[in-house]
């Protein structure tokens, strides 16, 4: 099956006085398959914001290559990139600062099916945008009401809404739940799987939560310092994390049993002007050996699909899923 959406080696780096440079993606690559959700995990200032909107284009690679269904897209002119908006949307995190409150809903909507779908009438964008309503959870009057008028959870609906109205392929959900209390998480996260159900989409699902990314994903990619370090199914990942930040990850999420072992991370993420050299997470991994700081380990197989960048993931310890999950696994059911 060919790949809906294939990354390699991409990196995005800004350029800082004293002629620095800040690596914010440093070398990533994965493949999404279509109806694929894919979480991408890590702590703030691991580059996941970043990765999402280098691939959706909304700012520039600085090396590396992006293909869509097949189509390299990394350098495309913004008129080239264009059509390409309608088949790869996003969702922001801020349900309150992601709309704009002078509108209403159906003109908030109707911005892009204006854009992308200009041929329709008043009747037909109307009728479209209260099906996508409809299915977002909306109903009644919705479309004539202002963003103020909503809950938290509703707005991020809406912005849900303008997300999949023109019936994008691929959905980046950048922390699309971390705003919201955990009722509303679980309901919004419920909501993306049945849409992706009915929709057949790609979801890039972009948290800092692994329990958040388990309920979600398919396969979980976790990002430390500008690169992928771990990448498995969730299944996988759950039962037998193979990189020490995970483990440290999933040490991390409250533990309401008391059933695992408290792993603390030390220190803060080195800056991605000067990261360390060899592996990045030496400086903060309770297994380094000196012979860590020598060489970056490389994303290696080491089970069916479980890829990891550390040489000895024999150390990292089992870690059963999250009492977190659970309880937000029970105020979704």
């Amino acid at each position: 099956m060919t790949a809906l959406l294939s990354v390699r080696d991409l990196a995005k780096h800004y350029p800082m006085r004293g002629g620095r440079t800040l690596r914010a993606l440093a070398g990533v690559s994965f493949d999404m398959q279509p109806g694929e959700v894919l979480g991408i995990v890590g702590e703030s200032g691991s580059g996941k914001t970043t990765l999402g909107r280098v691939i959706l284009r909304l700012m520039p690679a600085t090396s590396g290559t992006i293909r869509f269904r097949g189509q390299d897209i990394t350098r495309l002119s913004r008129r080239a990139v264009r059509p390409l908006r309608r088949h790869m949307q996003i969702v922001f995190q801020d349900p309150y600062a992601s709309l704009n409150p002078r509108m209403t809903v159906e003109q908030i909507l109707g911005i892009p099916l204006g854009v992308h779908e200009p041929m329709l009438g008043r009747t037909q964008r109307r009728a479209r945008i209260e099906q996508m309503l409809h299915t977002v959870g909306l109903f009644g009057d919705a479309a004539d009401r202002y963003p103020h008028e909503f809950s938290g959870g509703q707005r991020q609906r809406i912005g849900i809404a303008r997300a999949l109205i023109c019936r994008p392929e691929l959905l980046v959900a950048d922390e699309p739940v971390s705003a919201l209390d955990v009722s509303v998480q679980a309901q919004v996260i419920n909501l993306l799987l049945d849409l992706r159900e009915q929709l057949g989409l790609a979801i890039l699902f972009i948290a800092h939560d692994l329990a958040v990314v388990g309920l979600i994903s398919d396969r979980v990619a976790v990002m430390y310092l500008g690169r992928i370090v771990e990448l498995a199914t969730t299944a996988d990942l759950f039962a037998r994390p193979r990189h020490p930040y995970t483990e440290a990850l999933f040490a991390a999420v409250p533990d309401v049993g008391g059933r695992r072992e408290r792993v603390l991370l030390k220190g803060d993420m080195p800056s991605p002007i000067d990261p360390p050299s060899g592996c990045a997470f030496r400086t903060r991994c309770r297994y380094a050996e000196p012979a860590c700081a020598a060489e970056r380990p490389p994303l290696v197989e080491h089970a069916p699909g479980h890829f990891a960048a550390c040489p000895r993931p024999e150390l990292v310890l089992s870690s059963p899923l999250p009492e977190r999950a659970a309880e937000m696994t029970r105020a979704a059911g």
